[in-house]
């Protein structure tokens, strides 16, 4: 493993004035971040962390010992206080006369529970029996890719008594849980000298008296990891040498961009699937490499990587010294399938007679030579995710390999975890998906009142959305705004002119790429200007109808085009306008344009129904509010067109409504959320009026 992979050694941040001003549990979670920040020391989610404190009896008033553990779930490098779960010690080490063995090890987890301490809602998780049975004050749990290349190693043991001599002991692979916690008592209490403990093909333990003492072990056993393997591997070729060459940047984005959806289509036929893209350098010399058809194929080692990962990674059939792609997109569908197959098979192979029902076969993890790692998961960030781990698994295999004989988790250890009952129970306790749960929606406009109102509806729904928009500065702060409300991962943003062509394609692309597909189009982009017919300019009436016609033909054409490649259907909505039904003074350019677009809706409604593709249409009317087209001329020219000032147009719109109600943008949204949603899977070609009322434009 050399340096440009490891970058260096880990460097302390460790702040001992910080530090002194806290109190015991805020320098355990003080140290669980610190840990957690680096991803070559445990990965997201993974690993715990724990402190003995002494502290008040709620109840006597007595100071009894409490262990502060990571609890089920969360993340060290970014929870907070509340994510620990917190237990006495004193009932912990009374679990121990209720143990029956090995064979009944999970009935244990039930009796935790029964150790709470200070009414603490936070559930303990199958690792807190390996921290409270460590005689010592402060424990870590870490899964550092340095350490687990040793621990997947097949010479595991003496590997580490090479590198550690009587420092940091060895124990063989054991699946979490309370047998393993008595085996770390046992090696604690028989080596009172050792600072820790690597676990076979699982990760590392680190104990000390104090939690700087404690954060400064771990750092310092992780770094002679690095610095050995460093060493070791100085000169020769990770993973055999390279095998392909490494396509260009664009050429590597534009390859993701037309297997993302048609790999998307094939495994969503269950529950939609977001992907992810990466092309790092430590993914690329993976899958350019000799070795790397023999290395996947052994799967990963470490528990946690094989939950985020699966059984293995699919290897796309893609020939980087002859870029084929439409060659390698006809062979996906018997590649995936192949894949269902196996892992049927693997099912079959090692299930007990109590193990749920087999899970989505599809792999997770696609590997493309030449290219990169594409991941699919329920939502953005677990396939984010994923490929970090399967990253991770990347570098173990390269340590492990260059040292030793890489080993993955025996067969049946690996479907042991996969399907172990009490993972099951956690999984069936997940909440219910919300209704956009998996799905991808592009807006035009987005950076507009109507547009980010839209998106925010979406985003509160479970959907990934793409904000495209002309307006650079609008966008990245529309687009800033929702990030901070609903995270990064779930929110992008594209600069794109709805007129031209090119950006249209590019827009869709880069959809593609960075989600996988698309279910979802708003089509919203739009102008507004107003003159009497003898006033309109020749270019006036162009403009008007590049963007309000042209453009939506533009935007749903390449929707089309993606959603029939996925072939999953899709839901188009045309924000349009009370103007596409009802004629208006000065505005003749506008309003036929808008005509043009209701039209449109409907030719594509009959196109696409056979793909399930649903057309749709939402008209508005007089939504002021947030619009960047109601900031310009066009307030004053409609006001002038109904003889008010500009001040008066909102009340005159709003008591010519029969209704009497503004419409809001968030009015809009909502319409645009039921068209785009399962709700309304038996509607297409359709218009709802939003406009608080208005006779002129009811359809007819």
């Amino acid at each position: 493993m050399s340096s440009r992979h490891t970058s260096g050694l880990l460097q302390s941040q460790w702040n001992e004035p910080h530090a002194a001003t806290m109190d015991e549990p805020g320098r355990l979670l003080y140290r669980s971040n610190l840990l957690g920040a680096d991803k070559r020391i445990t990965n997201y989610g993974g690993g715990n962390t724990s402190a003995k404190v002494m502290t008040a009896d709620p109840l006597s008033g007595d100071e009894v010992e409490v262990l502060w553990v990571k609890g089920s779930g969360g993340d060290v490098g970014t929870m907070a206080l509340d994510g620990f779960a917190t237990l006495y010690q004193s009932k912990l080490n009374a679990l121990k006369d209720l143990y029956r063995g090995e064979a009944h090890e999970d009935e244990m987890v039930a009796y935790l529970p029964h150790c709470t301490f200070n009414l603490n809602t936070r559930a303990a998780s199958i690792d807190t029996p390996l921290h409270a049975y460590v005689p010592k004050t402060h424990v870590d749990h870490m899964h550092p890719d340095a350490i687990i290349a040793i621990a997947a190693a097949a010479d595991s043991q003496k590997l580490t008594q090479s590198i550690f001599g009587d420092d940091i002991g060895w124990l063989p692979w054991k699946r979490p849980g309370y047998e393993l916690g008595l085996w770390l008592e046992k090696f604690c209490l028989e080596n009172p000298k050792a600072r820790g403990v690597i676990l076979g093909s699982h990760g590392l333990f680190t104990w000390a008296d104090s939690a700087a003492e404690c954060y400064a072990v771990t750092l310092d056993i992780i770094n002679k990891a690095i610095v050995w393997l460093d060493e070791q591997t100085a000169d020769s070729a990770a993973f055999g040498g390279s095998e392909c060459q490494v396509l260009s940047a664009e050429e590597r984005q534009s390859v993701a961009s037309k297997l993302m959806p048609e790999i998307r289509g094939l495994i969503s036929t269950d529950e939609y699937k977001i992907g992810h893209f990466d092309d790092s350098d430590t993914v690329l010399e993976f899958v350019c490499s000799k070795q790397l058809t023999s290395l996947a194929a052994l799967g990963t080692s470490c528990p946690d990587h094989f939950l985020r990962t699966k059984i293995r990674p699919l290897i796309v059939g893609f020939d980087a010294h002859k870029p084929d792609i439409e060659n390698t997109k006809e062979q996906l569908p018997q590649a995936i399938e192949s894949y269902r197959q196996e892992y049927a098979a693997y099912y079959d192979r090692c299930k007990h007679a109590d193990s749920p029902a087999m899970r989505d076969p599809n792999a997770v993890v696609y590997l493309i030579p030449g290219v990169g790692m594409i991941t699919f998961a329920k939502d953005k960030a677990t396939a984010r995710i994923s490929g970090e781990f399967y990253t991770n698994a990347i570098n173990v295999m390269r340590g492990s390999s260059a040292v030793s004989t890489y080993q993955g988790l025996p067969e049946q250890e690996a479907f042991d975890i996969e399907y172990w009952l009490l993972e099951e129970a956690k999984l069936q306790r997940m909440p219910k998906p919300k209704s956009l749960a998996g799905r991808i929606a592009l807006v035009t406009g987005g950076a507009g009142g109507i547009g980010s109102a839209t998106a925010e509806r979406f985003l509160r729904e479970g959907a990934c959305v793409v904000l495209a928009d002309i307006d650079k500065e609008l966008l990245e702060q529309s687009c800033a705004h929702l990030s901070e409300r609903y995270g990064s991962d779930v929110v992008r943003q594209v600069l794109m002119d709805v007129t031209s062509e090119t950006q249209v394609a590019d827009a869709f692309s880069k959809t593609a790429n960075q989600y996988g597909g698309i279910d979802i189009l708003v089509s919203n982009a739009g102008i507004a200007t107003s003159a009497a017919v003898e006033d309109t300019s020749l270019a006036l009436w162009n403009k008007n109808m590049d963007v309000l016609s042209t453009g939506y033909f533009l935007v749903s054409r390449e929707s089309f085009r993606l959603m029939r490649r996925q072939n999953m259907g899709g839901a188009v909505v045309f924000i349009a306008s009370k103007n596409a039904l009802a004629a208006s003074p000065g505005a003749s350019a506008y309003c036929t344009a808008k005509a043009a677009e209701v039209h449109l809706a409907r030719c594509l409604a009959l196109e696409g129904a056979g793909a399930g593709i649903r057309v749709n249409v939402v008209n508005p009317d007089a939504v002021l509010q947030g619009s960047k087209i109601w900031s310009g001329d066009w307030l004053k020219q409609r006001a002038d067109a109904y003889g008010k000032d500009s001040s008066d147009l909102q009340a005159h719109y709003r008591e010519r409504s029969l209704l009497k109600r503004d419409v809001l943008p968030e009015d809009i949204a909502e319409a645009s959320y039921f068209l785009a949603s399962d709700a309304s899977l038996k509607s297409t070609g359709n218009i709802i009026n939003v406009d608080a009322g208005n006779v002129q434009s009811f359809t007819r």
